[in-house]
């Protein structure tokens, strides 16, 4: 089945927030993040939730989509026990489908015909921005939940080969550059 993003899911821009020292709720960030969508620091509480609507509380599930800028990526939101809400820079895409997993959800717009797509439809020269419409209308295909599974299953896979890929060759690299060094000191 295909469809556009929109008939499944709510999309809602980011809560606009001024971070504290320490506060109660974590302000989610794209600097948090790599190109990839995932969190690469620590987050601290740094957000006062006084006056920030429940609708912006995150929720385990909720996709959140980088809109501003050159380095766009969905990432999907599952921290139970964080208290959270997405900054202006991230659309929040809540899934209204059940038939639809987050995490493939996350994993097609990560995409590169999808991100080619949206990045196609971007506007502004100094920060390019990826309207709320153009996401909305970003046509998903959604397969059935036993394909979504095991789709997810491979690109998790797929992510752990990478890692360990790149951490041999550092350690390689390390091991060589250890070898030379003694052969000079020799």
């Amino acid at each position: 089945m295909k469809t556009e993003l929109k008939n499944i899911a709510n999309i809602q821009t980011g809560v606009f927030a001024k971070a504290v020292a320490k506060g109660d709720m974590v302000y989610l960030q794209p600097k948090y993040y790599d190109e990839d969508g995932n969190r690469v620091t620590e987050v601290v509480p740094d957000l006062n939730s006084i006056g920030i609507s429940a609708n912006h509380h995150l929720q385990p599930g909720d996709i959140l989509f980088s809109s501003k800028g050159t380095k766009n990526f969905a990432t999907c939101f599952d921290d139970e026990d964080m208290n959270a809400a997405a900054s202006t820079s991230f659309f929040v895409v809540r899934l209204q489908d059940r038939n639809v997993l987050p995490e493939f959800l996350t994993w097609h717009l990560n995409q590169p015909t999808t991100m080619s797509y949206l990045k196609a439809f971007a506007k502004g020269s100094s920060i390019p921005s990826i309207s709320k419409e153009v996401l909305g209308k970003t046509e998903i295909t959604v397969p059935s939940i036993q394909k979504q599974q095991l789709i997810c299953k491979i690109a998790k896979l797929t992510t752990y080969e990478k890692q360990i890929h790149s951490k041999l060759m550092e350690l390689r690299n390390e091991f060589y550059q250890q070898k030379l060094y003694t052969a000079l000191n020799n």
